[in-house]
């Protein structure tokens, strides 16, 4: 039970966008299953190239998608965002002085209302910063917990198309074919910010993520960039995390007796070095270690999927 709505504006009479259908598309193609073709979320998607856009329906739509009971709910937004001294706004084409659109503020109620345990709010628009800046009234959090906010730019900046799509979905998108996705293949709203980030440099709109959750919200599954098989059997081969694995040429399959099972030892540790997991000691390759009768060891990056997989968490 993961539902998502998917929101494109491109139709505004007074300063049209090119590349906000497009934005919309490419994320409801990737949000909508995880790449190994398994559901993800249930997504209703709104252009204004086939839907008419107000602020009521618009607004209507928005909080349906909060309410009721679900695993994950999920928001994008992608169009002209304003603000005014009541706080940011993202605009619909039927937007009037002092009816700019759907407020934030009003957006982030209903993801603060909802009894939906993780909701992710995702806006690529200007002045997209705004949201969650709210003050804090009678002692209430200004985002609960399970909430989390990906927004392109500052309150005071504006997002930048190019061509034919914002800069900020661009980057998303990649971190959701995989480029955000740890080893597992898990992509989280964390990782897609980690990914996002760097790129943008301090003269530039600066990505903005606002959260308050006790544990990673997952976006999209990918492909495993190592058999979680090979993860499992971490603990085998090491007996504690900072222990090591004496190599010799046993090891090393051009090396005799052939189809010793130290080689089949070994294809699992060529992978794991080639995923950074596991390293050689004293050699700079883990072949020289086994032909020199050295020893590997598990990297920092090696010894957290070790504890993973010793509490059965692989």
């Amino acid at each position: 039970m993961r539902r998502g709505l998917i929101v494109g504006i491109d139709h505004y009479d007074s300063a049209p966008l090119e590349g906000c259908i497009n934005d919309a598309n490419k994320i409801y193609n990737l949000i909508k299953n995880n790449e190994d073709g398994t559901p993800n979320f249930d997504c209703k998607k709104i252009i204004s190239s086939e839907n008419k856009i107000g602020k009521t329906t618009l607004q209507e739509d928005i909080e349906k998608l909060f309410q009721g009971e679900a695993d994950a709910a999920f928001l994008y937004f992608s169009g002209h965002g304003t603000s005014n001294n009541l706080g940011g706004y993202i605009v619909t084409p039927d937007a009037k002085k002092y009816n700019e659109g759907v407020s934030m503020s009003d957006i982030l109620k209903y993801a603060n209302a909802s009894r939906i345990k993780e909701c992710i709010i995702m806006l690529d628009c200007c002045f997209s910063g705004f949201f969650g800046n709210l003050p804090e009234i009678e002692n209430k959090v200004v985002i609960k917990e399970g909430v989390s906010i990906l927004t392109a730019c500052r309150a005071d900046q504006v997002s930048v198309e190019a061509k034919g799509s914002g800069l900020f979905t661009s980057l998303v998108c990649d971190a959701l074919r995989g480029g955000a996705a740890n080893l597992l293949g898990i992509v989280t709203t964390a990782s897609v910010y980690a990914h996002v980030e760097p790129v943008f440099g301090a003269w530039e709109q600066r990505p903005l993520f606002k959260a308050h959750m006790s544990k990673s919200t997952i976006l999209r599954r990918c492909k495993p960039k190592i058999d979680p098989d090979i993860l499992r059997s971490l603990c085998a081969l090491f007996p504690s995390p900072t222990a090591t694995l004496k190599l010799d040429r046993s090891f090393e399959p051009t090396e005799h007796p052939k189809g010793d099972p130290n080689e089949i030892i070994f294809e699992k540790l060529q992978r794991c070095r080639a995923q950074g997991i596991v390293k050689p000691d004293g050699e700079d390759h883990l072949y020289y270690a086994a032909m020199n009768e050295k020893s590997c060891s598990l990297t920092p990056y090696g010894q957290f999927y070790w504890h993973l997989a010793k509490n059965n968490k692989i």
